[in-house]
């Protein structure tokens, strides 16, 4: 995986310019955690798309903090531990129907998906929020991201 977490290393670096420190490292990271072979990939894209679909970070920050989880979502932008979220709390925020779409991506059953996301969000937003704040053209970033893992 070494030169797809390279390349994404290099968009992270230059769409980030340069914040948070090794950007190659921050995505390699991120690939080497959750972007194993079948579901485990198509489950990382599914929840790289859902960011995208729910606005961004941005979006999606809201989204939890209108759902009674901003503690929670803000543990994941920030730089301290990121709390653990539950598949049923996730389904509650965003909905059923998108967890059954990021489901239907992946290839996986919807309680698959809620609780697999309830482990790749954390980290997906952590990994995408360098330095504890939302980059101003995270937007970019993921749109860049998805675009790579799908390749």
């Amino acid at each position: 995986m070494g030169l797809l977490d390279g390349a994404l290393g290099q968009v992270a670096g230059s769409l980030l310019g340069g914040q948070g420190g090794d950007t190659q490292q921050i995505v390699g990271g991120l690939l080497k955690q959750f972007g194993g072979q079948g579901s485990a990939n198509g489950l990382l894209a599914a929840a790289i798309t859902l960011v995208q679909q729910n606005g961004g970070i941005e979006g999606l920050v809201q989204k939890f903090q209108s759902g009674g989880l901003g503690d929670v979502v803000q543990s994941w932008v920030g730089t301290g531990a990121n709390t653990a979220v539950s598949g049923a709390q996730l389904e509650r925020v965003l909905g059923a129907d998108s967890v059954a779409s990021v489901a239907s991506q992946a290839g996986v059953s919807p309680s698959e998906a809620s609780n697999g996301l309830a482990a790749v969000l954390p980290e997906l937003v952590n990994q995408l929020t360098p330095g504890g704040s939302i980059p101003t053209n995270s937007g970019d970033l993921v749109k860049s991201v998805l675009g790579m893992l799908r390749g």
